[in-house]
């Protein structure tokens, strides 16, 4: 897209949409926040518990994927607000009894609704700011996830600790009702979309070609990592403090807060310093692409060295920074995709994108698990688990450094689409 001046109102949905995902991640927290008191109701081993974690990812990549191509054809308005609907429903059944199939059963509803949010949140928003615009405000975006922590958390963990856990749930579901609201009242769709001219200029590329370019695979490798250390973070940091390190749910309620409110500030500083980047004559390879790589490689080896300290306070600010610094990537990979991607196909790649790297979010909670219950004392399975999270996150950083060249992907994949018959 050619330079433009940012629409009326693009400040505003961005808002909005900042919401949408500030209610999207206070969803998520949610389980991991209660682990310690879901655990000892329902008498859940930690690796039922892992099971449990990774259940509301066993929908969420199909179903971001489907939506992804929807999003191509229906307006963002209306898909972003039966998500939301669908998320405020999943949450009553858990205000009363529950057993442990019914609530595994929600989390797959919920993540079902909630797998393409951000790819379609993003979407829409790209549809306000044109490309070299963007960068902020997919920061802003990011940090929806962060301030639903930062900001549910203690409100949750106080219903958790003076009333139950099953209320916790509840208000979720109403403060999602809430949002729905203003969604109607307020939401629209973005005016810089396709037009005939534009078309005809950006022709459509055979997904193919998009999906096996180097910068895709560098953007779903390097996320993968960060979205490895996020879930983990989701289920198992609060379990982490109470049943690892001996503190109260009380106390766990706002040391949860931390690693969120640093995550919070390497985003914003990430896109603000990007955009910097981009303004003083930059490639996106290196504002964008090294940018968000080599935050993963030092959050890994910090990470790394969390079994090697002794002290509960240390562990948990290696923990904190080494995990925080992984945000960093979720701010510079929508960009970068939507720098290459042709705007029409812009929504399932994106995506596609998220259904490939939150497969983590699948696997990362029951690898936890398992390696919990087997560990003849649980603090040592929790250290091993995150050395794990050390070598993923390290591993995937690298390969981000390598793959990340959006600068160049766009020439090189319309010179291969030229030779190519035209199909996408």
């Amino acid at each position: 897209m050619t330079a433009q001046p940012t629409p009326k109102g693009a400040w505003t949905i961005t808002f909005l949409l900042f919401l949408f995902m500030l209610v999207n991640f206070a969803d998520k927290i949610v389980v991991g926040l209660a682990g310690a008191p879901i655990m000892d109701e329902l008498k859940l081993s930690p690796e039922q518990f892992g099971f449990l974690g990774s259940s509301f990812f066993f929908l969420f990549s199909i179903s971001a994927i489907v939506v992804g191509f929807i999003v191509n054809r229906v307006d963002t308005r209306w898909v972003l607000l039966v998500m939301a609907i669908i998320w405020s429903i999943s949450q009553f059944p858990m205000v009363g009894t529950v057993s442990f199939t019914t609530l595994v059963i929600c989390r797959i509803i919920l993540g079902a609704g909630e797998g393409p949010a951000f790819a379609v949140a993003a979407h829409a928003v790209y549809k306000w700011f044109p490309d070299e615009k963007r960068t902020l405000p997919t920061a802003i975006l990011s940090q929806g996830s962060a301030f639903g922590v930062i900001l549910a958390v203690p409100a949750l963990n106080w219903i958790i600790v003076n009333h139950s856990w099953h209320y916790a749930f509840g208000a979720l579901g109403v403060v999602g009702l809430m949002w729905v609201v203003a969604w109607l009242v307020l939401g629209r769709e973005g005016p810089l979309v396709q037009t005939v001219q534009t078309a005809t200029t950006d022709p459509r590329i055979p997904y193919f070609q998009l999906l096996t370019s180097r910068t895709f695979i560098g953007c779903c490798a390097a996320t993968f990592g960060a979205y490895w250390a996020l879930s983990l973070g989701l289920t198992w940091f609060t379990p982490f403090i109470v049943k690892g390190l001996g503190f109260t749910q009380k106390d766990a309620g706002w040391i949860s807060v931390l690693p969120w409110v640093f995550g919070a500030t390497i985003v914003l500083l990430t896109g603000w310093i990007s955009q910097v980047m981009l303004a003083r004559g930059f490639t996106t390879r290196v504002s964008r692409g090294v940018l968000g790589s080599v935050p993963l490689i030092v959050g890994g080896l910090i990470l790394a060295v969390l079994p090697l300290v002794n002290g509960a306070g240390l562990q948990i600010a290696l923990l904190v920074v080494g995990s925080g610094l992984c945000g960093s990537i979720y701010v510079v990979c929508p960009p970068m995709l939507g720098e290459f991607t042709p705007v029409q196909q812009r929504g399932a790649v994106l995506a596609i994108y998220g259904a490939i790297y939150t497969l983590a979010g699948m696997i990362a909670p029951s690898v936890m698990g398992i390696v919990i219950q087997n560990a003849a004392v649980p603090l040592d399975g929790y250290l091993v688990g995150f050395t794990i999270n050390a070598v993923i996150m390290a591993a995937s950083g690298l390969l981000g450094l390598l793959l990340l060249w959006p600068n160049t992907e766009r020439a090189r994949l319309m010179a291969q689409s030229a030779a190519q018959p035209k199909f996408a």
